[in-house]
C-alpha cells in the first residue's frame, strides 16, 4: 500500500495500525532484522543486495535478556521524546504519524537515542537510524512483521490488539 494511501486513511479517520510485540512468542530467530535490512536495500532482494555489495542497517533489534527475547522496534509515539529533544529538527513526525529521521539535518548528537524509552534508535554511519515504515508491502504490512513466523510481531490497530488479548485471557480461563 503506497504511503499516500496510508496518509489518506489517517486523515479520513481510519485507525492507524501499529507493530506490537508478543514477547512470549519470540524465539530470537532474527528473521525480522534480516527482512528489515533487506527491505532497505535498493534491490529489496537478499541475494542481489549481497552480489551488489549493498549494506543496509536494520531498524529493529532483537535482544536477549536472560531467557527472554525482546524485539525493540519504534512505537512511533504520538508525543515522541526523540522528536521533542532533537535540536536540529532531524527527527520529525510525518502526516501519517510515522516518526522519521532527516539524515541531512542529523548531526549525530544521540539525544534521540538517550530519550527513547524503547531503545529503537541506533547509529548508522554517524547518524541516527530508526524504523521509517518505508518497508511496507502492497497490503501495508512492514517487512519485519511479514518475516515473523511465530507471530511475535503483529501489525494491528490498538483496538484489534486489545481485543485479541482479552479473548486470550478469557480462553485461558476455560
Amino acid at each position: 500500500m503506497p504511503r499516500e494511501t496510508l496518509i489518506k486513511q489517517e486523515v479520513e479517520g481510519v485507525k492507524r495500525r501499529e507493530i506490537f510485540v508478543r514477547y512470549d512468542r519470540c524465539v530470537g530467530c532474527r528473521s525480522c532484522e534480516l527482512a528489515c535490512a533487506v527491505s532497505h536495500t535498493a534491490s529489496r532482494d537478499l541475494f542481489e543486495a549481497i552480489l551488489r555489495g549493498e549494506k543496509s542497517k536494520k531498524r529493529i533489534y532483537v535482544d536477549q535478556i536472560d531467557q527472554i527475547k525482546a524485539p525493540a522496534v519504534c512505537r512511533h509515539c504520538e508525543e515522541a521524546p526523540c522528536v521533542a529533544v532533537c535540536v536540529t529538527g532531524a527527527m520529525q513526525r510525518r502526516e501519517d504519524g510515522v516518526n522519521i529521521v532527516d539524515l541531512f539535518r542529523c548531526i549525530g548528537c544521540w539525544m534521540c537515542a538517550l530519550v527513547c524509552p524503547f531503545g529503537a534508535v541506533s547509529r548508522g554511519e554517524g547518524k541516527a537510524i530508526k524504523c521509517d515504515r518505508e518497508c511496507v508491502d502492497e497490503q501495508g504490512i512492514p517487512a519485519c512483521v511479514r518475516a515473523c513466523h511465530t507471530g511475535a510481531l503483529v501489525f494491528k490497530t490498538v483496538e484489534e490488539f486489545e481485543a485479541d488479548r482479552r479473548r486470550e485471557v478469557v480462553t485461558s480461563l476455560k
